[in-house]
């Protein structure tokens, strides 16, 4: 197991939501201009939300046109603009605290937040960048704090090079900044290992998706 899938499971002893600080965050430089933060086990009480999201959100499960055909998106999802009230107050929280610290160099808050259910193994979501709006021209920030089991979380340089892989869950936080939108992509790849749950929470600034 790797130490910060160890660290986030020994935090999360507890039902009370609350976060630890977020001077622990350390960041990795990737080529191009982009660069990934992570802390580990940033939110404790993190396996109690994910069950309380995962029975109270109102989950949709949406369907898409792939080719010649309309399929099941293989996840489930939900999403909460500017100033609608996200469905707990640590998330509340979360987003109050991930715009203070990064204002000086984000130059203004997250404001939405997109919620994404891998029920298990078999959800995913493909190869893609954030660049619907903004993030396709400019650089900005999405920040994913992950509640429930372990996923791996993939990046890859659009114009090819090795594959960064982060296994995220139990209240771990990564943040994607720089060029990373626009230069790199990501993903969850689909598993045949026996995994739980994983619930996703991405804090974007306004005008990007």
């Amino acid at each position: 197991m790797a130490p910060h899938q160890l660290q986030g499971s020994l935090f999360d002893q507890g039902d009370d939501a609350f976060l630890h600080p977020l001077d622990g965050l350390r960041r990795t430089g990737l080529d191009d201009g982009a660069w990934i933060d992570l802390l580990p086990g940033w939110l404790s009480g993190a396996d109690a939300l994910f069950e309380q999201l995962a029975a109270d959100v109102p989950w949709k499960a949406e369907r898409r046109q792939m080719y010649e055909r309309v399929v099941d998106v293989p996840r489930l999802l939900a999403f909460y603009r500017a100033g609608e009230p996200l469905p707990h107050p640590i998330l509340d929280e979360a987003r109050r605290a991930l715009s203070t610290h990064y204002v000086a160099e984000l130059g203004e808050p997250f404001t939405t937040a997109g919620l994404c259910h891998y029920r298990d193994g078999r959800d995913s979501v493909a190869w893609h960048g954030d660049r619907i709006g903004r993030g396709a021209r400019e650089d900005t920030m999405v920040a994913i704090l992950s509640v429930g089991a372990p996923r791996d979380l993939l990046l890859r340089p659009c114009r090819g090079g090795d594959v960064v892989r982060r296994s995220l869950g139990h209240g771990d936080l990564i943040v994607m900044g720089g060029s990373c939108q626009r230069t790199w992509e990501h993903a969850i790849p689909k598993t045949a290992r026996a995994v739980g749950g994983r619930i996703s929470i991405q804090f974007r600034p306004h005008g990007v998706q």
